[in-house]
């Protein structure tokens, strides 16, 4: 059975998060129905990480198996037809070897994350970053995302929720870097906790607005208890920024956003 990787986008305010919902709308289910209708057999669709409700995607990986070989422009347009409007865009999509598994095979995971930082919000950005109206502190706000490279247990930063059979991550990357009036941070690890960016994100802000101060994240990473770290920052400055596969399996690559 022919295996196909698929390199999308999607805007996440329009879905109930990417795993298929019962009742509710999700990424996951649009591409396996409109697939179906293409290929003329159900398919199952394996995504290299499940975003929640209202996260976005400018690099989502998934993959399905089709029982015949299918024209991969032709699906592209078939999907990008029937997504216009549902929020879902199909950037690429490639035969792969049959080992391939969008979420076993990855190597890094990367996502970004949008404060807009103005005295007034924005309505074309609006539900795609999170708006802050004091001034942040960047410069703090940087130093403390630097205590959080490297291994560690991060229980303190991921939802009481998440079924991981434990917390030890490695984050390989985390910038805080200002593009004018939005703040956007950069985190990069092979996986991550449920809703760990978010909740680092809202510990981030909390230092930024001066409310604590950087070393609140060794103390934080040392108790090891949600309780103690920040808010969950909103979902809809969050996006599912790229993943690393070795070799790239993709011809073309993920879209940015203009001022990133």
């Amino acid at each position: 059975m022919p295996r196909y990787a698929l390199l999308i986008e999607y805007d996440g305010s329009r879905f109930f998060g990417f795993q298929r919902q019962r009742e509710a709308p999700s990424v996951q289910q649009f591409l396996e129905d409109t697939i179906t209708l293409f290929v003329k057999h159900p398919v199952i669709i394996h995504g290299a990480g499940r975003t929640d409700t209202g996260v976005h995607a400018l690099g989502q990986v998934v993959h399905f198996d089709a029982d015949h070989s299918i024209d991969t422009d032709k699906l592209r347009g078939c999907l990008n037809f029937y997504g216009k409007g549902k929020g879902v865009s199909v950037i690429d999509i490639v035969h792969v070897d049959d080992d391939f598994h969008a979420r076993f095979s990855a190597l890094e995971r990367s996502y970004i994350y949008v404060i807009l930082n103005h005295q007034s919000s924005s309505a074309l950005m609006e539900g795609r970053c999170t708006y802050v109206y004091p001034v942040l502190d960047i410069e703090a706000m940087a130093r403390a995302s630097q205590k959080l490279l490297g291994t560690h247990d991060f229980n303190g930063f991921r939802s009481v929720h998440c079924q991981a059979n434990n917390a030890i991550r490695t984050l390989n990357k985390c910038t805080v870097t200002q593009h004018g009036s939005y703040i956007v941070t950069t985190l990069r690890a092979r996986s991550f906790l449920h809703n760990q960016v978010r909740i680092m994100m809202g510990t981030l802000i909390q230092i930024g607005l001066g409310r604590q101060p950087v070393t609140w994240i060794d103390d934080i990473l040392n108790l090891k208890d949600r309780v103690k770290s920040g808010p969950t920052a909103p979902p809809h400055g969050l996006y599912f920024k790229a993943v690393t596969f070795d070799p790239d399996v993709f011809t073309q690559s993920s879209r940015q956003l203009v001022f990133l």
